[in-house]
């Protein structure tokens, strides 16, 4: 197996654009904990934690809750895995928890589609107005 290379918080910050705090947080609730550390105690992520960060990134957005994120990186690194994959009724639990959580995904996105619409909207009405009394 190769070794992956080493990122420091700073460049891992500046990939995934979260900041040094953020990442920091998600290290002490046990989200995304770096794969390593260096001798002088800097930590250091891999591509992998960086995957991870971007997953949860994209969660945000829809208003995931940190024990909702957590549980969902749980079920995906629990069907990732290759040394014990799940099977049966395991496997069928796991694809069901992920189900339940794409559902609510596309249901956010929908409600931010229609969220965006009126926003734009709005600004449409605006640039209407300036230009009327231009």
């Amino acid at each position: 197996m190769t070794e992956q290379r080493r990122m420091q918080i700073g460049e891992v910050a500046e990939r995934t654009g979260l900041s040094l705090r953020t990442l920091r947080h998600y290290e002490e609730v046990g989200l995304v904990v770096p794969s390593a550390r260096s001798k002088g105690g800097f930590r250091l992520y891999t591509e992998s934690d960086v995957d991870r960060l971007m997953v949860i990134r994209r969660m945000k957005p829809l208003d995931f809750s940190l024990e909702e994120m957590r549980d969902l990186l749980e079920i995906t690194d629990r069907l990732g895995a290759a040394d014990e994959p799940p099977a049966g009724a395991e496997l069928e639990r796991l694809r069901e928890r992920l189900d339940a959580y794409r559902k609510v995904a596309d249901a956010r996105c929908e409600t931010l589609r229609a969220r965006l619409e009126m926003a734009e909207d709005f600004a449409a009405t605006l640039r209407r107005r300036l230009g009327a009394k231009g």
